[in-house]
């Protein structure tokens, strides 16, 4: 599995979806301390896509920081037509998921966290399961390796030799 990596430049409009906030409280001799944690997906909704983890004391300062976060690993992956190329499974964790291709129209079909990362990189139409673990963290990270997992006929081909026609005929 190669990962695409993708340095940012000044002209990707990378927009930024709020997964999960949770608070942690950290009880000392002087009281209970609040931070904040802030799981953020940023995406251009055209094939890139990247995750961060933000802590603050505030949450707002905690979304700002994942969003920092989630610009300095962004993958590219492939978004033919609206849906994915073809059916993938990746495991984090406890979460688990699988995400099919569908038929023009049918809308993203997932839970909240995987949505929010399908809907980032621009998939308009697939079919999503999560099995195991719901914990957002788990389900972002194994969402991104089951999309890292996608290959495009164009790639494979090229990884082949052959031609495109030629992937499709077996």
């Amino acid at each position: 599995m190669a990962i695409n990596k993708v340095k940012i430049n000044s002209d990707i409009e990378l927009k930024d979806r709020l997964v999960a906030i949770n608070r942690v409280t950290k009880v000392t001799k002087g009281g209970r301390t609040f931070t904040f944690s802030a799981i953020v997906v940023v995406g251009n909704e055209n094939g890139i896509i990247g995750w961060g983890l933000g802590k603050a004391g505030e949450v707002t300062a905690a979304i700002a920081k994942g969003v920092e976060s989630a610009k300095k690993n962004l993958v590219q992956v492939p978004v033919l037509k609206g849906t994915v190329p073809h059916e993938a499974t990746a495991k984090f964790g406890g979460a688990e998921v699988l995400i099919m291709p569908a038929s023009h129209g049918t809308g993203v079909v997932a839970g909240g966290a995987m949505r929010a990362v399908l809907d980032s990189v621009g998939v308009t139409d697939c079919l999503a399961k999560s099995k195991g673990s719901s914990n957002p963290h788990n389900l972002v990270k194994a969402t991104i390796a089951a999309l890292c997992e996608m290959r495009d006929a164009k790639t494979v081909a090229a990884n082949r030799g052959v031609s495109v026609e030629k992937v499709f005929r077996g």
